[in-house]
């Protein structure tokens, strides 16, 4: 009789738990995963796959302008984002389920449910009492909306995909990845969009000359960017919401769109009382081979804190599967791991910025560039382009690659350089 339920209990069925677990029972463990909200996670869900859509439609109006440059007449238009957002919804509906079908057709028990760590090999589910030998934590982040009053009136990436419709005024509050692509989406679709940041420059921990392309080029499109502003609190109208602003001014808006980061979602777990140690935020401690402070519980994913991608989680995944159960132990690598932020412009990096080059190198050549792309030498747009290569001058070993322009990317954000 087996000692144990279950060999792999995994806690959270985002990309990084499903490979987890669908690598590990390839290895031929027995496994099952919980999950209390959707299959898939917050990338599939609330994340990269129903933003890249929403950017996709935001594109169209500026592709229905610049047609006319090129001899085509487009009719009169206007953006249905009922059908739009059911559209997305059906896609979503598909992606579950074709989540669901890779757990299972991989012999993977799945418990639509919350699990909680009772003891270092004990769970709870549905006031079940479960064992397994190894308990993997991959339970993702939470957007947080800061304490300020007037805060419940306030959404986040989570209620944006599920707006009954498209605002005509928003605020979206946050300089990171997030805010700076739904500026771009609400924009596109036709809404007027006011992108606040506390700094004095959004997209904190990219190349300078990356930051301050994507900011001229959403000046030019007309969204308000303000740098160095808060929002002191939110009031509720009899239509729409006042944000009160930084400096005593104030704005009328339909919605304030928080995206100034998330948090590790490691409530009500059970990590304290099985001994697993946490930061203050939340995040789950973890050492290179994603072990935590207790021999048999891991984590991976966004509630480490570590990269918040999700291919880094997949990755995070496999090595744990590699290390319990193929006779492999794997150390995910954070060196040189790809990231586009889906704004518009697209921007595309690899590698150090320049200023990290220069501190960690001790002579660069840098190649930079800025040109109009030959398409709207017709359409008459200003876009521009800027292509940058930071190399090591006494090796010539490329460094850095780092892209901003309104082209087409493809979906590689997280994946390692070779």
């Amino acid at each position: 009789m087996a000692q144990y339920d279950y060999d792999l209990f995994t806690i959270g069925a985002g990309s990084g738990g499903v490979r987890a677990s669908r690598v590990s029972a390839s290895y031929g463990a027995k496994v099952a995963v919980a999950e209390e909200r959707y299959l898939g996670g917050t990338c599939v869900n609330v994340g990269c796959i129903p933003k890249k859509l929403l950017v996709y439609a935001s594109h169209f109006g500026a592709d229905f302008e610049d047609a006319a440059a090129f001899g085509w007449t487009v009719g009169e238009r206007h953006v249905d984002w009922a059908k739009l957002i059911a559209n997305k919804n059906k896609e979503i509906s598909r992606l579950n389920d074709v989540y669901r079908k890779l757990l299972r057709d991989s012999g993977v028990t799945i418990m639509d449910s919350h699990a909680e760590i009772v003891d270092p090999h004990t769970l709870v589910v549905d006031g079940k009492q479960i064992t397994a030998n190894y308990i993997l934590v991959a339970v993702g982040s939470w957007p947080i909306v800061p304490k300020i009053p007037g805060a419940e009136h306030a959404i986040t990436s989570n209620e944006a995909f599920y707006l009954p419709s498209l605002p005509e005024k928003v605020i979206i509050v946050g300089g990171g990845y997030v805010g700076v692509e739904f500026a771009g989406i609400f924009h596109g679709l036709g809404a007027k969009v006011m992108l606040l940041h506390r700094g004095p420059l959004f997209l904190r921990g990219f190349d300078d000359d990356c930051r301050e392309t994507l900011a001229e080029e959403m000046k030019k499109q007309g969204i308000d960017l303000r740098f160095n502003t808060r929002v002191e609190g939110i009031e509720k109208l009899t239509a729409g919401l006042r944000a009160m602003l930084t400096g005593g001014t104030t704005a009328d808006v339909d919605h304030v769109f928080y995206a100034t980061g998330r948090d590790p979602n490691t409530q009500a777990l059970g990590l304290e009382e099985a001994g697993v140690r946490t930061k203050e935020n939340g995040a789950v401690i973890v050492d290179d081979y994603l072990k935590t402070s207790v021999d048999n519980i891991y984590a991976i994913g966004d509630c480490t804190d570590r990269l918040m991608l999700t291919p880094v989680a997949i990755a995070e995944g496999r090595a744990v599967a590699e290390t319990l159960f193929n006779n492999n132990p794997t150390r995910p690598s954070y060196v040189n791991v790809p990231s586009t932020v889906f704004s518009t412009p697209n921007v595309a990096t690899v590698g150090l910025t320049e200023a990290e080059a220069r501190e960690r190198h001790r002579s660069i050549d840098v190649y930079k560039t800025n040109f109009r792309p030959l398409k709207h030498t017709l359409t008459g747009r200003e876009d521009k382009i800027m292509m940058k290569i930071v190399v090591d001058a006494q090796t010539d070993k490329v460094l850095a690659a780092i892209w901003s322009g309104r082209m087409p990317a493809k979906s590689y954000r997280g994946w390692r350089w070779p």
